[in-house]
């Protein structure tokens, strides 16, 4: 029971820990990390770290391509220049090589022994190139013939922060060196401009949605407390959510950025349940003081209880496999139970300190929606109104089970952002920027990777790499012999092959003396394992999942696997393999948060008969939002699949409402149907209300230029009005056999008595 005493300590021990943020200020941080969606019970990601220990992450490079638009890319000027900066930049922290066409050096094998000679010579006066014959320079040249590409290896691991330092100096560098850059990729800008753009709409998001709940709070009480009392819990509410999730350390990431609404709207939920109870608790001519402490008394359960399910939906989550849904699922879970304890500690307090007075009235909505004459037609139209949610319900499945799963490196940013751009212009001139990683090793330790017969087999991989992407240029054992191979021919364009048994001889004697001078990046030190490296556009995960899943079936029937082991790997396709993981981590976060809501209702009500009454409305519009996911062409991967379970704790706010409301007129002992029928009039209201303002703070969502955020909007708007659908329309039709159970329960009681 709440008293006037107990309210006011609260609010001043609430008054001193918002101080403690003031001694003890939290840092805001801002991180995004490509690998935080990569799942982490796939066996491949284990198998992708040793890999990377022996041959580096494959994403731990930036392109930098560079024009000259006055003279082409062979004026001597412009390659003094790119020389010098690309010493610059080999010079800076953290670089490994900066590779180009400039230090690139093709062997050429004669009476004299191998000799190495550069393919573009150029003074002051004049450039001499010999790039036609030799395939690995035209990797570093656009299609197009105007712009040169520097390759910058810096080294693995490097945090956020050295990232964007590094950047910083490689950016000077540029500016100082007067070129034009045409286009830049790679993982420390991506995340840079990625992190700039999530501190934008963070900021963004945060300042909208206040100034929606303030106008929605006008709208709804036209009392100045109401607006007031409001504004200060919330914004508090705010500030202790986002104070403990930096507290404990973790950064704000991509989804984070939804979170400011998320709370808001979460917070003004609960403070509209409070304020409605109050006003009405006002009229009736009480005191102040009691009618305050009397509507938190009676409503706090409840609306703790629906902010719990709400905060479950988000912190199941936790359950699934991908880092960045874990973290966004426990800080968002934490964010809301922090905003509860706002709304609980401070709300009390700060009425009974101004005194709000029982001749405020409010405007009532005007929401007329004659829901009196509604509830008489849904019991006369029983069997059409569940025919109609069934029909939907089976539309749904049917075609969401074709909603399609795919995903894209850059799906998250908008069409016309920069970091597209380039992305399309690498994928464009230089045969793409997303790296492609296969891994081979031999099935014997006493074999080779440069066994004669290990590498027909490693040709047949090479050849149906081509079939399925065209002339990509890839770098593999192979790479090493045809080079070696045109080297003996005197550059001989045509002898870039596989050579003869012959040939291959000859070469062989070659590497075994001085094997380290060619591509010592393609193989390990013992010639055990070796690497298939390249780059593709992106094609998306659907595409891309295809054909893995055709080179996977290739391998097993043409591959003797005695001599030779390929398996697909790097963080490409660890991102994908996250996609295709969304089914999997769907149905684990759903399963978590049907199991807890069901415990949850169970205790509450004592009945598990209740617990799947109050489950299947709430399942419903789940399958519709794949209805609108199909309609809309949005395709499903980690970053909506999330979204299901996130509406699902979210919609089962209003059943839980509609229920703890039932409860509370049949034990007040009215019969079942008129019990019904109130719950139903009044609640419904507050429902229409509270569903109207979670739509218009999702719907906020829609502003945003991040795909998972504008998606958000679309997908948990929508559930939530077909949540709102189902409550007032099915969940009565369904509590109606439960009309007997109730009066048995009744007349027992009655008979103890």
């Amino acid at each position: 029971m709440w008293s006037k005493r107990r309210s006011l300590l609260l609010l001043f021990f609430s008054i001193l820990f918002s101080l403690s943020f003031l001694v003890f200020p939290p840092k805001p941080a801002f991180d995004y990390d490509f690998e935080q969606f990569f799942p982490q019970d796939d066996e491949g990601l284990d198998f992708y770290k040793e890999y990377a220990n022996k041959f580096g992450s494959d994403n731990d490079y930036l392109l930098l391509a560079f024009e000259n638009r006055d003279q082409g890319p062979w004026d001597s000027d412009f390659l003094i220049r790119l020389q010098k900066l690309q010493e610059a930049i080999t010079s800076l922290d953290k670089i490994d090589t900066v590779i180009s066409v400039l230090t690139i050096k093709k062997p050429r094998i004669s009476p004299f022994g191998i000799q190495f000679q550069p393919l573009v010579s150029f003074n002051e006066k004049k450039v001499e190139k010999s790039i036609s014959d030799f395939s690995l320079g035209e990797k570093f040249i656009s299609k197009d013939g105007k712009g040169l590409l520097l390759l910058v290896k810096h080294q693995k691991n490097i945090s956020k922060e050295e990232g964007d330092i590094l950047y910083g100096k490689i950016q000077k560098e540029i500016s100082d060196s007067n070129l034009i850059l045409r286009a830049v990729a790679g993982k420390i800008q991506t995340q840079r401009d990625f992190v700039v753009l999530m501190q934008r709409e963070f900021g963004f998001f945060l300042g909208i949605s206040i100034l929606v709940m303030i106008g929605l709070l006008i709208l709804i009480f036209r009392t100045w407390w109401g607006v007031v009392v409001s504004f200060l819990v919330l914004g508090t509410g705010i500030v202790w959510a986002f104070g403990i999730i930096l507290w404990l350390g973790k950064p704000l990431s991509l989804m984070s950025v939804m979170q400011p609404t998320i709370f808001l709207i979460v917070g003004l939920g609960a403070l509209v349940h409070f304020f409605t109870h109050l006003v009405k608790a006002l009229r009736t001519g009480v005191s102040s003081d009691q009618a305050i402490l009397k509507t938190f008394s009676q409503l706090a359960p409840p609306v703790g209880l629906t902010m719990l399910t709400t905060a479950f939906g988000f912190l199941s989550l936790w359950f699934t496999s991908v880092p960045a849904l874990k973290d966004f699922g426990l800080t968002t879970g934490i964010g809301i139970f922090v905003m509860f304890l706002a709304v609980m500690l401070i709300t009390p307090g700060i009425l009974l300190l101004i005194k709000v007075q029982g001749s405020e009235r409010r405007v009532k909505p005007k929401i007329n929606l004659k829901l009196h004459s509604v509830f008489l037609e849904l019991l006369r139209n029983k069997k059409a109104v569940i025919g109609v949610f069934l029909g939907l319900s089976l539309l749904s499945g049917f075609l969401g089970y074709q909603v399609r799963v795919n995903g894209y490196l850059l799906d998250n940013l908008p069409i016309d952002h920069p970091i597209r751009s380039n992305f399309e212009y690498f994928d464009q001139q230089f045969g793409g920027s997303n790296p492609l990683e296969i891994a081979l090793w031999t099935a014997n330790s006493d074999e080779s990777i440069f066994d004669f017969e290990v590498f027909k087999e490693i040709q047949k991989v090479e050849e149906e790499l081509f079939h399925y992407f065209g002339e990509v240029q890839l770098l593999t054992p192979l790479t090493v012999v045809k080079t070696l191979n045109q080297a003996q021919n005197q550059g001989n364009p045509a002898a870039f092959q596989f050579p003869s048994r012959g040939q291959y001889l000859r070469i062989k004697r070659l590497m075994d003396r001085s094997g380290d001078q060619f591509l010592s990046e393609v193989y390990d030190s013992e010639t055990q394992m070796a690497r298939i490296s390249g780059r593709l556009p992106d094609l998306g995960s659907h595409k891309m999942g295809e054909i893995r899943n055709s080179f996977k079936e290739f391998v097993e029937k043409e591959i003797n696997t005695d001599l030779l082991r390929v398996q697909w790997t790097g963080t490409a396709y660890l991102i994908d393999r996250g996609h295709e993981s969304v089914t999997r981590q769907m149905a684990r976060g759903l399963g978590v948060a049907f199991v807890l809501v069901g415990i949850i209702a169970g205790i509450l009500f004592r009945s598990w008969r209740i617990s799947l009454i109050l489950l299947l409305p709430n399942i419903i519009p789940l399958g519709l939002m794949l209805l609108v996911m199909y309609i809309f062409g949005i395709d499903l991967k980690l970053t909506t699949a999330i979204l299901f379970t996130v509406a699902f704790g979210i919609a089962v706010d209003d059943s839980i409402h509609f229920m703890a409301r039932l409860k509370t007129e049949l034990n007040a002992g009215k019969n079942f149907l008129y019990a019904l029928k109130r719950t139903f009039l009044e609640t419904g209201k507050a429902l229409i209300l509270t569903t109207l303002i979670l739509v218009c703070g999702f719907s906020l969502f829609m502003f945003s230029d991040f795909g998972v955020t504008f998606y958000s909007g679309i997908l948990i708007a929508c559930a939530l009005i077909f949540a709102l659908l189902a409550d007032l329309f099915l969940l009565p039709l369904l509590l109606l056999p439960m009309k007997k159970v109730w009066e048995e329960k009744a007349s027992k009681k009655s008979l103890i008595r």
